[in-house]
């Protein structure tokens, strides 16, 4: 039996990150969407949270939001989003219970083992 869509969605500012995660997610079943700031992951979020099963979002953003706080507001409005946040900074930011924090540089496999523990 084929495998139910799995909706993704990847926050992140370096160009080349993003296409990175992308690919992993790609390879681990995800239809992936992508932004580079937390205020445009704000309006995808509020068009198809309730599909997402996954969004991966770096701490710092370009524009004013953080990625914690994306966090936090996914985690408050769609409770049943897996959330990864990734940071290469030595402090660790306060996020939701549940949140899945991968330190820069973490190694693709780190990722797609998180990605593949995602349900549908």
């Amino acid at each position: 039996m084929p495998q139910a869509k799995r909706y993704a969605l990847v926050v992140e500012d370096d160009e080349l990150q993003r296409q990175l995660i992308n690919v992993i997610l790609v390879d681990s079943g995800f239809d992936v969407l992508q932004s580079d700031t937390a205020e445009a992951a704000m309006i995808i979020l509020e068009e198809v949270g309730h599909d997402l099963s996954l969004m991966v979002t770096d701490v710092r953003l370009n524009g004013e939001m953080s990625g914690s706080q994306l966090a936090k507001h996914a985690d408050q409005k769609f409770p049943k989003i897996k959330v990864i946040v990734t940071s290469g900074k030595d402090l660790l930011p306060t996020l939701p219970e549940g949140t899945t924090f991968l330190r820069k540089p973490y190694k693709p496999l780190d990722l797609m083992r998180e990605a593949q523990a995602v349900t549908a």
